[in-house]
C-alpha cells in the first residue's frame, strides 16, 4: 500500500492536479481539518502547548472563543502562561496605549 500511496503524489503532481508534493500535502491536510474539525482544537491545544502560538491565536485556530479555548486547555491539563513583567511594565504599556506620557 506504501508504495501506491507514494505513486499517487507522483501522479497527482505529474498530471497537474498539484503544483508539487507541497501544495499537495497542503491539500490533503486542509481536506482532512475539513472532514474531522475536532482535529483544529487538538491542533491549536498543541501548538499553544510547545509555546508556538498565543491564546487568542489558539481560540482562532479552534473555531472557539477564548473562553471556551481556556477551557479546552485546561480540560487537556494545559496551563495558561501568564508573562512574567513587573508591575511597572504593565503600567508603562498601558501608558503607551492609551498615549499618555
Amino acid at each position: 500500500m506504501d508504495s501506491v500511496i507514494n505513486k499517487l503524489d507522483d501522479i497527482l503532481v505529474q498530471i497537474g492536479h498539484n503544483h508539487d508534493k507541497e501544495e499537495l500535502r497542503t491539500d490533503a491536510l486542509r481536506a482532512l481539518i475539513r472532514s474531522k474539525p475536532h482535529l483544529k482544537k487538538e491542533w491549536a491545544v498543541e501548538l499553544y502547548r510547545r509555546n508556538e502560538i498565543s491564546l487568542s491565536r489558539g481560540a482562532e485556530i479552534a473555531g472557539l472563543n477564548l473562553e471556551d479555548f481556556k477551557e479546552s486547555l485546561s480540560e487537556k491539563g494545559v496551563k495558561i502562561k501568564v508573562p512574567d513583567i513587573t508591575k511597572e511594565e504593565v503600567d508603562e504599556e498601558v501608558d503607551a496605549i492609551l498615549g499618555v506620557w
